[in-house]
């Protein structure tokens, strides 16, 4: 019996360190993937798909029978409300990944902001995504500064960005990201750099007109 219980006290710990390290390493390899990336203001291909169609300013699009459900998507919000992306199903969802220490999240915000307003009623809702902010304050300072109108899901570590989207989909692979989904919540487009007025509504207009 006494030597039972020596075994368990020297292996239990080793185990759990061991779970430790695995629950933390998701969590390590997105902020890594997104550091490579972050505001690097250039845009990826479609790679990691064979039906995605790139243009030259850097959209990538989906046809609308190849697109994919996007994954779970729901946490709290900047201001301390719940949020879950699939809630939303019926309207055309616009996540944008983005970070106050983001001089390209810092550009394209205006522009977000204005379109937002624009496509509310055409049943447009913008959902922002504040990743690598290392408290709330600066991403509720950064919405207060430009005026953003919409809300956004607090996500420090990549959390939502790792589960989100899944492999073989248009999925955020810098920082700012922006992907479009359609009415029925699949993936359809996305931008990896920030955006301006046009080439946001270029990328909404085709969805909007879509039945």
């Amino acid at each position: 019996m006494n030597f039972g219980r020596a075994f368990r006290r020297t292996t239990a710990p080793k185990r759990s360190r061991r779970a430790v390290r695995a629950a933390a390493l998701p969590v390590a390899v997105v902020a890594a993937a997104l550091a490579l990336t972050a505001c690097s203001g250039k845009s990826g291909g479609g790679g990691d798909t064979n039906f995605v169609t790139s243009t030259s300013d850097g959209i990538d699009t989906v046809p609308q029978a190849d697109r994919k459900p996007v994954g779970t998507i729901k946490g709290t919000t900047l201001d301390g409300k719940a949020l879950d992306v699939a809630s939303l199903k019926g309207k055309i969802v616009v996540l944008n990944v983005w970070g106050s220490w983001c001089s390209p999240c810092r550009a394209e915000a205006p522009h977000l902001a204005k379109v937002a307003k624009a496509t509310e009623g055409k049943g447009v809702q913008f959902v922002g995504i504040d990743t690598r902010d290392t408290n709330k304050d600066q991403g509720v300072a950064f919405e207060k500064n430009y005026g953003v109108p919409y809300p956004s899901l607090y996500d420090p570590t990549g959390r939502l960005l790792l589960s989100g989207f899944p492999k073989g989909t248009l999925n955020p692979q810098a920082i700012p990201s922006t992907i479009v989904l359609d009415r029925d919540g699949k993936i359809a487009a996305r931008a990896l750099q920030g955006l301006d007025e046009a080439k946001l509504t270029k990328m909404l207009d085709p969805l909007i007109a879509e039945k």
